[in-house]
């Protein structure tokens, strides 16, 4: 699915006769970066991620869709497939699987996300428009928001305007299980 990405980014770049520095002053990503996300060498967070999307026109969801929408839809355990994993501090940090995929008219991400170890000391925080809803499935995160940092355990959840700076990482050595539905306002 990451090389699917990378590859659809770029597509959707070049046709709209952007080049790579075209997009790199619409988004204020670094030339370099977007070189890489485009040659599947980096994978972005949702933040930029989010941010070539915008300054594509597209919403986040065209990156991710492989299939024509269905209503409702429904994603079984056992199909779920681990879609994209997205780096933290140069490591595999997330392992995203989208609960969403296959439903292309929707105004929502809604994610089960896998939050590994690899996590715990980056503090980078992240900002965009829009909402997110994150539950806690098992293990343990830290949500930092703002200058404010919670522990949340198996069951806590917290909401939050994603315009204000956030992270989110892993507490301890166990991975962590967390389901997330983003928004992005059109």
């Amino acid at each position: 699915m990451e090389r699917k990405i990378g590859k659809r980014i770029r597509n959707y770049r070049e046709k709209q006769e952007l080049s790579i520095r075209d997009l790199s002053g619409r988004t204020g990503l670094k030339e370099e970066f977007l070189t890489a996300v485009e040659e599947n060498e980096n994978y972005p967070s949702l933040g930029p991620l989010l941010k070539i999307a915008r300054a594509l026109g597209v919403r986040l969801g065209t990156f991710l869709d492989d299939q024509v929408s269905r209503d409702p839809l429904i994603v079984r355990l056992d199909e779920r497939d681990q879609e994209m994993t997205m780096h933290a501090g140069g490591t595999a940090g997330f392992k995203y699987h989208s609960l969403g995929r296959g439903k292309t008219d929707r105004h929502m991400e809604p994610f089960f996300i896998e939050v590994l170890p690899e996590t715990r000391d980056d503090t980078t925080l992240s900002s965009h428009e829009g909402e997110e809803f994150i539950l806690v499935q098992s293990g343990r995160v830290a949500v930092i928001y703002g200058k404010e940092e919670s522990v949340l355990e198996a069951g806590d959840s917290v909401y939050y305007n994603s315009v204000v700076p956030h992270n989110v990482r892993c507490v301890g050595d166990e991975k962590a299980e967390i389901y997330a539905v983003l928004y992005f306002p059109e």
